[in-house]
């Protein structure tokens, strides 16, 4: 193995700010008023991925086209968003705020909060992204996303989980892995803010996963043990692994399969690939998508598959530092 100085000289290169400052913040540890963390935050929106990302955005907000924020997928204005959250970008910047409020005020949720699609019903994939990057974003006082935090405990499987294909008020009757992403939005969240419901809730959730060792529904599903970034909706074992650890599971004997998987997918050199971009899926929607090929959406990409990449190291590292 080369050692992990080696790997973490590559994450702080000045060539993807991004990257530099969540490095910094993440795995080592800086405080936000360093002031190498701080000249690399400065950097975010002017040079890398953010600053492409922001090259591309319209000046009413919107990425592609205006309308509903979920298309062109995914390339519009969802799957920009998400992606800004992911690479460290704030309210801070005047372009990202303008657009966080463009894409909240087109996703009302019944009740008041945000995180609506089709009309105001939630979706609980739908709304937890968005949740967990507004939360990131800088938007975790905000009283929109505290009202879809309580959506998705209030429509939560009794049982601990949810499902991506539930819409409304009412609790969800079925549960996914899949369905990550409600547990991600509270992993963002503070915990001084959870209420007592909250955390019952959570606690249920991750229950869910960890009975299955974040793997095991129905068969062996190939995608799952690839590694992507963006992730967009997307599950794998990567993505289960990270939003369980940040919740505070690193020390369960149940994480053992997904991070044996996750070490052995590690690099000579101490780096983790991308496998692939998303749609990365399993058989029935590949032969979807080669019988209609123009149903395709558009990779949003940043990475090449089958290379070193950044985003999945950082992430990968980011697991490993919480368990130890």
């Amino acid at each position: 193995m080369v050692p992990t100085d080696r790997v973490l000289d590559w994450l702080l290169e000045d060539d993807q700010p991004s990257v530099r400052y969540l490095a910094q913040t993440q795995l080592l540890g800086r405080r936000a008023s360093d002031p190498e963390v701080r000249a690399s935050r400065a950097q975010i929106p002017r040079r890398g991925w953010v600053a492409e990302l922001l090259a591309r955005r319209s000046p009413g907000g919107w990425w592609v086209r205006d309308g509903s924020p979920m298309w062109p997928k995914y390339l519009g204005t969802n799957w920009s968003m998400l992606a800004l959250a992911d690479l460290g970008a704030s309210r801070a910047i005047p372009a990202v705020r303008r657009s966080a409020e463009y894409w909240m005020q087109r996703s009302p949720l019944r009740g008041g909060g945000v995180g609506g699609m089709s009309g105001d019903n939630g979706h609980h994939c739908y709304t937890g992204n968005m949740l967990r990057s507004l939360i990131r974003l800088g938007y975790g006082a905000d009283p929109r996303v505290r009202k879809g935090l309580d959506w998705l405990v209030r429509t939560a499987n009794p049982r601990g989980g949810w499902t991506c294909w539930s819409f409304g008020s009412g609790p969800a009757r079925g549960r996914s892995l899949d369905a990550w992403e409600g547990l991600s939005a509270f992993a963002a969240y503070p915990r001084a803010r959870w209420t007592a419901s909250m955390k019952e809730c959570v606690e249920r959730g991750a229950e869910f996963y960890l009975e299955r060792e974040l793997h095991r529904q129905g068969g062996h599903y190939a995608p799952w043990f690839r590694f992507h970034w963006p992730v967009h909706y997307y599950y794998d074992l990567l993505v289960g692994l990270d939003v369980l650890t940040a919740l505070g599971y690193g020390d369960d004997p149940r994480l053992s399969f997904a991070l044996d998987h996750l070490r052995k997918r590690r690099r000579p050199d101490g780096r983790w690939n991308l496998d692939a971009n998303h749609p990365d899926v399993g058989e029935g929607m590949a032969r979807f998508y080669a019988e209609h090929p123009t149903s395709r959406p558009t990779p949003l990409q940043f990475e090449r598959p089958g290379r070193p990449s950044k985003m999945v190291t950082l992430r990968a590292l980011r697991v490993l530092a919480r368990v130890g």
